[in-house]
Formats: structure tokens, sequence, C-alpha cells
């Protein structure tokens, strides 16, 4: 680290939603950063069921959240890793040389298993949408009323059954699961969920899986599955991933199992601490997880040994619809407690967390000395 230390820092930043973007933030006092990421809107992911049932926008300037914070913005796509030379190639053309690299590139809806022969979708799967293609669900569900089946019964699918069920009540929403709806919320919790869909007029169909598009026999599917870490680049440049949901493995410090000097944050990284045991991809996880990479950083740079993250679980914030919502208790290790807040408090807490969010990112722009000793957001 000592032949580093002597000039600024080279830190690379690739993805820029929740983690990308706090670690970039957070560390731009202190490195020469460079966030590579596509568009030029961050896009609040978790307003994605927003979106689709009609909110016109659910992003923000990308220059106007970095603006006088001295971070390059290369708008382009990482397509290849080389850890021997430290480099990162675009499709841009340009090729960046790094001291320190972030891998933050995030998770998609995994449609892996869906099709006949296990592949990507395709087929009668031309018609599914997913939280991705928000806008464009959001375009259909303008064309005319019919039936909507959403396959999925985790919190993402109950999101966006009841936000679309609400807001267009000529369509016939169906949630379509394996299993039970909600399987990480209490007793308490589950039924105020299944309470409201019902109130709005989604049924609810548990147990039913579904092999392809055809198979949910409506109008427009909406496929809100698994996510699948987006960890190709990583697992083609030879880092070590979790073989199964595509994660990089890390140490507790968040640093590449097999190549320190890259670092994982977010849904990319398969983080854990003793007290929470595996992060779940959230944005609850990115933020903390982004900031505490940018401590680690930054601790290395003045030869400090980085600290391992320290991490616990709280609550779950579920939106079930603009009026209503589910504020679930956790115990540290992300299993439910009784205790919940439902209702329109419920809904009113929901937007908050939501909203403090972005504004934990504003701040990190003006004061990111300040963003480590955040309770919820660590170092």
């Amino acid at each position: 680290m000592k032949s580093v230390a002597r000039q600024r820092l080279r830190v690379v930043v690739l993805g820029g939603g929740y983690a990308g973007t706090m670690a970039a933030l957070r560390l731009a006092p202190y490195a020469q950063v460079t966030l590579v990421d596509p568009s030029d809107r961050f896009t609040e992911r978790v307003r994605l069921h927003e979106l689709a049932a009609g909110r016109p926008v659910v992003d923000h300037s990308r220059a106007a959240m970095l603006h006088a914070t001295g971070i390059e913005h290369l708008a382009a796509r990482a397509t290849a890793l080389d850890p021997d030379a430290r480099a990162v190639h675009t499709d841009c053309g340009r090729t960046l040389l790094y001291d320190r690299l972030v891998y933050s590139l995030g998770s998609h809806t995994d449609l892996r298993g869906t099709g006949p022969s296990g592949a990507p979708a395709r087929g009668p799967w031309e018609r599914a949408f997913t939280a991705e293609s928000a806008a464009a669900l959001h375009k259909r569900l303008r064309d005319g009323p019919g039936t909507l089946a959403v396959v999925g019964g985790g919190l993402t699918g109950i999101e966006m059954a009841a936000e679309i069920a609400e807001s267009h009540p000529g369509w016939q929403v169906r949630l379509l699961t394996g299993g039970v709806i909600g399987t990480g919320l209490s007793a308490r919790g589950r039924e105020h969920v299944r309470t409201v869909l019902d109130r709005l007029h989604v049924c609810v169909e548990e147990g039913r899986r579904i092999a392809d598009g055809d198979d949910a026999d409506a109008d427009a599917v909406l496929w809100t599955g698994a996510m699948a870490a987006a960890g190709g680049l990583a697992r083609d440049a030879g880092l070590d991933t979790d073989p199964v949901t595509g994660r990089i493995l890390v140490d507790g410090a968040l640093r590449s199992a097999s190549h320190p000097d890259i670092y994982a944050a977010g849904d990319a990284a398969a983080a854990r601490t003793p007290r929470a045991g595996a992060l779940r991809m959230a944005c609850a996880t990115a933020l903390p997880t982004g900031s505490h990479v940018a401590g680690a950083i930054i601790a290395e740079s003045r030869g400090a040994a980085p600290r391992p993250l320290t991490y616990a679980f709280f609550v779950q914030c579920v939106s079930l619809g603009r009026h209503d919502g589910l504020i679930q208790s956790l115990r540290a290790d992300d299993t439910a407690r009784e205790r919940v807040l439902t209702g329109r408090p419920a809904a009113r807490v929901k937007e908050q967390v939501v909203r403090n969010a972005v504004r934990v990112l504003r701040l990190a722009a003006r004061r990111p000395d300040i963003v480590g000793v955040i309770p919820g957001i660590g170092r």
C-alpha cells in the first residue's frame, strides 16, 4: 500500500446505484474517483413499482448529484476486467487503470429456469415484464384493461400487485406464487398484506408454480422472482463468486476473497456479519456496504487495516399502494418479530425511508465526512 499512498489513489467504481454512488461520494475527497455507469440518471430502484403504476419520475440527474465532488462520471459499460493489470475495459473504448476497484453493479430479476430448458426467457416470455421494465409495463397498462399476472409472492410482487391494482382498477390483478406470500413476514404482517390485497381485489393464488408465460394465462405477465447479482464480469475475470447467486465472495471488510484490491458492495457482494448473517439484496444493505467500502479504502490509504463490516437488520418497509403499508419489525438476523405498523402511518414511514435514501446520498455529496457516523449507514 505504501507505493500507492505516495500519489492520489485511483479508484474506479463500477455501477451507479445506491451502493456505488455512496462509495464514490464518500471517497471523492480522498481519491481520484471515476464512476462507470451508462446512465446519466440515478434511479430510485425502490420506487419502480410506483413507476409501473404511473409515477412520472423516479430518477435524478446524476450530474446534479455529483456536482462539485470532483468525481468523473463515465457514461459507459464495463466490458472486461483485467485484475493483473488493474484495468477496466469499457464499451466506449477507454481503459481505466485503478489502485482500488469498487464492484457495485447490483442485480437484476432472474429469469433463469423459467423456460423449459432453464435458459433465459424467450418465446412466450417476450410479453413478460420485470421491475426493470416498469416504464414499458406502465405503457402496456395504459393501452387498455385486461388481466395482469404478477408472478412471485415476495415483497417486489406484493408491492407491484398492490400499487397497480390501486392505480388501475380496470385491470384484474392476480398474484401467483409457488409458496405463500411474504414468506419473511410475521403472521401479523402477512395477514395485513392479505387483507389489503383482498380489499384491492387482487386474486392471490398460492402454491401456483409458473413454468412460462402461457402458464400464467393473462394478457400481461410481470415476473418478480428471485434476483441475480450482476457478477458475470467478476466471474469471467477470475474472481471467486458464489456459484448459486453470482455474488462476489468477500472477507469481513468486503474485499474480494481472491483479489483484495477489489471491493464489492451492494447486491454484488456476498456480504455477511456476525449479527445479521448473510445480507440480502436490498437498498437497506446497499447504502451501508457502499459506505463501508469507502471507509475501508480510506483506512488503507492511511496505512491502517480496514475494519470488518458491522450491520444488523431492524425493520422491513413494504408499500401497499399509496395509502397503506407495512413496517415489519426484525431481529438482528433478519427474522421477523410479531410487532408491526400498518395502514397510513406505515405508508408515511415507508415514504420517509425512501426519501431518506436520496437525502443521505445528497448529504454524502456535501459532507462525506459526516456520513460514516450516521446510525445504520456506518463507516
